[in-house]
């Protein structure tokens, strides 16, 4: 899936409200972390997670991208150590899920 940028704006600004769950730490990312942001996004379709300041491995892009990697989501935005990812959930009902603006059809 691919977020246009009004879908981006959207769930950046619906991000300003969530307080950061995630923290990759020294031990980076492994297997328990994965599944942590793995079930985060199942029950919250959207996290912030943070790079704290003694990962000498990660910086706050890579670490995003490679935990989108592992958790089929989507990088939303990447600021400082700060990260938020985003993945639609299936097991929420409908009305209860982030609604994404439509991209319009473009007249010919």
């Amino acid at each position: 899936m691919d977020l246009t940028s009004k879908q981006r704006a959207q769930l950046r600004g619906l991000a300003n409200g969530i307080d950061t769950i995630l923290q990759i730490g020294k031990d980076g990312i492994g297997e328990n972390l994965v599944k942590q942001a793995d079930g985060a996004l199942e029950a919250r379709e959207l996290i912030k997670g943070k790079v704290l300041e003694n990962n000498l491995e990660y910086d706050a892009r890579t670490a995003a991208e490679e935990l989108a990697k592992a958790t089929r989501s989507e990088v939303v935005q990447v600021i400082g150590t700060k990260f938020v990812l985003y993945r639609e959930t299936h097991s929420k009902p409908k009305e209860k899920r982030i609604q994404l603006v439509k991209e319009r059809k473009k007249k010919p």
